[in-house]
């Protein structure tokens, strides 16, 4: 059985910025606000290093605060202040370019569609720097209601597929007739999407690895199961050699917050079938 790395897979660097940034920050109390990631094993590596991680903001009294790479609205800032804390922000650059173009559009007097997961945490925060004055499409299907409008801005979510993406915006386009679109998908998606789509091309298997939380992971894998049999996983220890038994090609791709380590375990479990 031969065994494929897809060309981009892995760690993106908005997400190598933010383990670094955690990493440089375990004097004292450190505590992420939610998850500084989405892959609970890079979660729990952390906590064992001596960055914790709180739901909410309650949960922390003293020390550093870490914005996580999704980022949080700009309440959340005056909040942490408010109570004394150190910050210390980790919020993924697109994402935050994200943020503010989405501020800006509003400002600029556009009513705003954030094309994305309305229960991402991402998104959330986008829509709170948007002033809360726009509306989360998720779906096409969703488009048919949205009320025309003078002026249109749209902005994504930065893990959103380019297709899905140009697939909303083609049903937006009837619904003003000024229209300002700010793609905000950022080019570690796009990459890892357009790779993982031409190894699925030319395997009989896919495995895509990374927290099954992960909004990334999850469409890498949903794209992979277009063109072949895919699994998604989080560790090797969910491999079954039963999935391979008629396989002479496997891919392997993984989510923009998977680590190195567990790409490389998966691969070595894999070579040994």
């Amino acid at each position: 059985m031969e065994i494929f790395l897809a060309e981009y897979l892995g760690f993106c660097y908005g997400v190598k910025r933010a383990i670094k940034i955690a990493r440089a920050n375990t004097d004292g109390k450190c505590c992420t606000l939610g998850p500084i990631i989405h892959n609970p094993q890079m979660v729990e590596k952390l906590r064992a290093e001596g960055v914790d991680a709180a739901e909410n903001l309650s949960a922390i009294d003293e020390g550093t605060v870490i914005i996580r790479s999704h980022g949080v609205g700009p309440k959340v800032y005056e909040e942490i202040k408010a109570k004394g804390l150190k910050i210390v922000d980790a919020t993924c650059p697109h994402v935050k370019k994200a943020q503010l173009s989405a501020r800006e559009l509003v400002q600029q007097g556009y009513d705003v569609v954030i094309v994305g997961e309305k229960n991402h945490p991402e998104v959330k925060s986008i829509f709170e720097w948007a002033e809360k004055r726009t509306t989360i499409i998720e779906t096409v299907a969703e488009t048919e209601s949205f009320v025309p409008c003078q002026k249109l801005g749209i902005v994504s979510q930065t893990t959103v597929s380019s297709e899905h993406f140009e697939k909303v915006v083609l049903q937006l386009l009837r619904k003003s007739s000024d229209i300002k679109i700010l793609r905000t998908i950022c080019t570690a998606t796009d990459q890892r999407q357009k790779a993982a789509m031409e190894l699925a091309e030319k395997v009989d298997v896919m495995i895509v690895i990374g927290g099954r939380n992960s909004a990334n992971t999850t469409k890498l894998a949903k794209l992979c199961e277009k063109k072949c049999t895919t699994y998604h996983i989080e560790t090797a220890d969910e491999i079954s050699q039963d999935w391979f038994a008629q396989s002479k090609k496997v891919g392997i791709t993984a989510g923009a917050s998977t680590p190195d380590w567990i790409i490389k375990e998966v691969e070595e479990k894999l070579r040994e079938f």
